[in-house]
């Protein structure tokens, strides 16, 4: 059960840190995806293919 949550908390500190990588990355392009609890989350639980996801939904929506 321990390392469950161990294995829960690591992805989602990999998760902060790669969308904000992403992020110093993506200004220039202005292609920025905003850091909060539903980007972090659906990064966290789907993985690099949520990157281009989000990306295609804030180019429809926005």
């Amino acid at each position: 059960m321990i390392k469950l949550i161990y294995k829960a908390i690591k992805r989602v500190i990999f998760s902060f840190f790669f969308l904000y990588g992403y992020n110093l990355l993506a200004v220039s392009i202005n292609a920025i995806i905003p850091l909060n609890i539903i980007t972090i989350g659906t990064f966290s639980l789907l993985g690099i293919p949520s990157l281009l996801g989000l990306n295609i939904i804030k180019l429809l929506v926005f």
